[in-house]
């Protein structure tokens, strides 16, 4: 079952479609789907793919021409080749007449093992390539050598290509579609466990239970999930030790460079090339407040993947437990209990994006087109934040929400928060409404105060945020 992706799925058509001689790159995190989107795409049309090995560029030319014979010329099947400008010139006659796709699948590996590479490869693009009826598509997960050495202006292949496709993780939405039988709020827990990334997704099975499915893939030494992060880092970083401390420290709740740097004994000059390299695989994201963005106090620093951030909070203090056999018992005493509190922080990322769906389909006060959070000092001089703040920058008009992962219905101490906050973000910007995202409902007093506040107060449940009818899909 092949799920969402209908933006991705589209672009590449489009171009497929275009005629002469096109190159699309596809980019993204290890285990975000790329190879999935691209042997998807590839049904049904005259295509050849190939996914390179870490091994020289001799053994990788002579595996991909075997691999383009298989799939274009079977009858020649046994022929190879090993030097690199005759197997182009070979897949170019290939390319002359029908419509031909080339997928070339981690295509650092090829790279890194001769730097001689790209600049042979851009050669054959521009003497043979151009020339023929080719769709190439180059794919990687490295994501930093994407856009330096493919991407960049000083890459021997810029300017060659028509488009790019950055892939991201799924959405909330395309995330509970891998777990159909399961309810809003486990759904939703799902995605705050693998945070969106294709194939954590696919490790859940909706016909077991949420607590065997996280205990099965986190909490046994044959876990898929278990040594996850460290397998993911020894691929991205030459050494792991302080890239590890920097995301634990921020998994604790420092968020700032100071604070980072002193939690972690590392020093702000090689903390700041360590937060870029993370922020780059999209580990760490660098946030700022809406409305405050240039005020570099307030910037932080926070795990914005949440499969990283799960193991983090987790998994460190559970190890003995699990290596014991007993990751299930430290699940139920220790883990569970807390969820919901763990969720906390992901709810808010998913209500935003609720938000920025129906302010661009115009379904709010305002034309919304920009969500985040804002944090600050309150009007008491306290410091305090707002979970959601979505805001009209022409009509300078805005939102703020909001949200409670919690057993208990929302109530009027939450409205009364919320209300104290209004003022607290730029003062050109005027509030039209007020929205509230519960778990589990709401209280007789938020309905009643809601029906009669003529849309300045609206309130959203966990079930209509995955209810078709609620929400509009922008792919």
């Amino acid at each position: 079952m092949f799920i969402g992706r209908e933006y991705e799925l589209k672009t590449l058509e489009e171009t497929y479609q275009k005629p002469g001689f096109q190159m699309t790159v596809i980019y993204g995190r290890r285990r975000i789907g790329k190879s999935t989107l691209i042997q998807k795409f590839l049904q049904g049309k005259r295509a050849s793919y190939y996914s390179a090995s870490q091994s020289s560029l001799e053994s990788n030319i002579k595996s991909w021409s075997e691999q383009l014979i298989l799939d274009l010329m079977p009858a020649m099947e046994g022929m190879s080749f090993t030097d690199s400008d005759a197997f182009f010139k070979f897949a170019g006659q290939l390319g002359t007449g029908e419509r031909t796709v080339l997928a070339l699948d981690e295509i650092p590996y090829i790279a890194e093992a001769d730097p001689s590479f790209l600049s042979k490869f851009q050669n054959a693009i521009d003497q043979i390539f151009s020339q023929t009826n080719i769709y190439l598509i180059l794919s990687g997960s490295a994501v930093s050598f994407m856009e330096k050495k493919i991407l960049s202006e000083k890459s021997p292949l810029f300017g060659r290509r028509s488009n790019q496709i950055f892939l991201k993780p799924f959405d909330y939405l395309d995330s509970g579609k891998f777990v159909p039988g399961y309810s809003p709020e486990e759904k939703a827990i799902v995605y705050g466990l693998t945070g969106g990334v294709a194939k954590y997704l696919t490790l859940f099975d909706d016909s077991k239970s949420l607590d065997e499915n996280i205990v099965d893939n986190y909490f046994q030494t044959s876990g898929y999930l278990y040594e996850e992060p460290f397998n993911l880092l020894i691929q991205e970083f030459r050494n792991i030790t302080s890239y590890n401390t920097v995301i634990e420290v921020c998994s604790q709740g420092a968020n700032k460079v100071n604070e980072i740097a002193d939690k972690s004994h590392i020093s702000t000059a090689s903390l700041t090339y360590i937060l870029k390299n993370l922020i780059t695989v999209g580990v760490i994201s660098k946030v700022a407040p809406m409305t405050d963005n240039g005020n570099k106090k307030k910037i932080r620093y926070e795990i914005t993947d949440s499969m990283y951030l799960f193991w983090y909070k987790f998994l460190p203090s559970a190890r003995a437990s699990i290596e014991m056999h007993r990751g299930d018992l430290y699940y139920e005493k220790n883990v569970k209990p807390r969820l919901h509190e763990y969720m906390g922080y992901i709810f808010e990322g998913m209500c935003q994006d609720y938000t920025l769906r129906l302010g661009l389909e115009g379904k709010l006060p305002a034309f919304i087109s920009e969500v985040g959070s804002w944090w600050g000092t309150g009007h008491d001089r306290i410091p305090t934040d707002i979970d959601v703040v979505g805001i009209d920058t022409l009509g300078k008009h805005a939102v703020l929400g909001e949200c409670k992962f919690k057993n208990d219905p929302l109530d009027k101490d939450v409205y009364d928060r919320l209300k104290d906050r209004i003022g607290l973000i730029d003062r050109k910007y005027r509030e039209e409404a007020l929205l509230f995202f519960s778990l589990s409902g709401f209280s007789r007093w938020m309905k009643d105060e809601a029906a009669k506040s003529d849309g300045r107060i609206q309130l959203v449940t966990l079930e209509e945020m995955y209810d078709p009818a609620c929400i509009p899909n922008l792919n």
